[in-house]
């Protein structure tokens, strides 16, 4: 798994709050040196608060920032470092930017030495379990309320629901920085030279899967470390057609939470369109990127649920001409409960500001200047993904027909946005992977996969060294 890039941290960026039931000592040992979070208690003597300074960063005080180095690179904090060592209203700030794979391993001493970074982005598959450090770190509504660069409230320039991913227990911790949009995804090209019809709910799947198979092709791939995103799929469909009803008994892993009518009816429809050989088989003996091949590159399937990492995952093995785009996941039918538009669409790549730090106000400021519209458009452009700043992404989505589809949904969203926290949260993948790896094989009947789903939420429901926390 670390071998795999960023977009794993974007598929499970709170899965490390679960490790703390496998962590108990380093928990205590950090627990044993915890300060509370918002009050900057570690940090050195600060300057004067201002608007231009509105963190109080001491003038030529040194900032020490830790980026996890995968898909997006450090390159575009050390393009926001230089910005801040430019801005003459801070006096002199030097910042160092350090990149890292290994977050957990290389940062969790600096935790418990009592001298972290100012500046983290606990990302990547080895990322510092989030119960372990809860209570080490600052809050950053503050860096909301600041203005950026440009003189703006930065929350008034900020995607709906960014907050949420990053918040623990009513604390707000971590600000996810890149903008993650769950959707389907296609070739514009494909379906206008076959005059396939883009499904707008799940009534709309059989015939688009008969209309696959008459042209030699099949409706959905799927790769063996990657069958969750069909459960995904399922959820977040669930979710747009029955709002909170459907979510929140999941994310606090009550019972029969799987079999809520709305689940139940867009299993049925997934039965059968796997049992009409609409799924291309194969798949729990695949690996996920050379599955996605056989959709982008080889074209042999027309949809792909994924999160919006998909087109630079497969920038190198995607058939030219492909124009890919993406839908919001599909309600069961026309009568959804929630706004239409409805999108899960999250932030990505979670940093953080240790209160133990040296410079916790330099490690804010940084988040300032990241969260401007110059350092906000230039990652958007250099890496075809948005970030949680919105208006940044231009028409023409700088060349990326998959990053107009994203602008184009969350602009339709609006502030009409969810998040699922429990899955990853308790560390549930892992268990998940074999069940939906049978399910689309084919081996698994609805009642079955609702059992085994539901059993293994029973199971971290009714185990009492996992921490519960509530999700609203």
């Amino acid at each position: 798994m670390e071998t795999r890039d960023a977009s794993i941290s974007r598929r499970s960026l709170l899965r490390g709050a679960a490790l703390a039931a496998v962590m108990v000592p380093l928990g205590v040992s950090l627990a044993s040196c915890a300060a509370p979070g918002g009050g900057g208690g570690g940090g050195a003597a600060g300057g004067t608060k201002s608007a231009d300074n509105p963190f109080g960063i001491a003038a030529n005080s040194k900032v020490d920032a830790v980026i996890f180095n995968g898909g997006y690179g450090v390159d575009y904090v050390e393009n926001a470092a230089k910005v801040m060592e430019g801005n003459k209203k801070l006096g002199g700030v030097t910042v160092k930017v350090s990149s890292s794979t290994k977050i957990a391993q290389e940062l969790q001493p600096r935790f418990v030495g009592g001298n972290p970074p100012d500046l983290i982005d606990n990302s990547g598959a080895n990322q510092i379990g989030w119960n372990t450090i809860l209570d080490q770190l600052e809050t950053l509504d503050d860096v909301l309320d600041a203005n950026n660069l440009e003189g703006t409230k930065i929350s008034d320039t900020l995607y709906g629901g960014v907050k949420d991913p990053g918040t623990f227990d009513g604390k707000f911790v971590a600000l996810n920085y890149v903008m993650t949009v769950y959707g389907i995804w296609y070739s514009e090209k494909l379906f206008k030279d076959n005059g396939f019809t883009v499904p707008t709910s799940w009534q709309d799947l059989k015939a688009l899967g008969e209309a696959a198979k008459a042209k030699g092709k099949y409706l959905f791939v799927w790769g063996k470390e990657a069958a969750t995103y069909y459960q995904t799929l399922v959820v977040d469909s669930a979710v747009i057609q029955g709002g909170d009803d459907v979510r929140l008994p999941l994310e606090n892993l009550k019972a029969d939470a799987w079999s809520n009518p709305i689940i139940q009816d867009i299993l049925n429809i997934f039965y059968e369109l796997i049992q009409a050989g609409y799924m291309k088989p194969g798949g729990a003996g695949t690996q996920f990127t050379q599955a996605q091949s056989q959709w982008s590159l080889d074209q042999a399937a027309l949809l792909y649920p994924s999160g919006s990492w998909i087109e630079n995952e497969m920038k190198k093995q995607t058939a030219d001409g492909f124009t890919m785009k993406g839908i919001g996941e599909l309600p069961l039918d026309g009568n959804q409960k929630t706004p239409k538009g409805t999108l899960r669409a999250e932030a990505g790549e979670p940093f953080i500001v240790p209160s133990k730090a040296k410079n916790p106000a330099g490690g804010k400021e940084l988040l300032r200047t990241m969260l401007s519209k110059e350092s906000a458009t230039a990652f958007a452009k250099s890496k075809l993904a948005p970030t949680i700043v919105k208006g940044i992404v231009p028409d023409d989505g700088f060349g990326s027909s998959a990053l107009v589809s994203q602008k184009e949904l969350l602009d339709k969203a609006g502030d009409n946005v969810f998040t699922i926290k429990a899955f990853g949260l308790y560390g549930m993948n892992s268990d998940q992977l074999p069940i939906w790896n049978s399910f689309l094989d084919g081996k698994m009947t609805v009642a079955e996969i609702t059992k085994a789903l539901q059993d293994l939420t029973d199971k971290i429901r009714n185990d009492s060294s996992i921490k519960k926390i509530e999700i609203k």
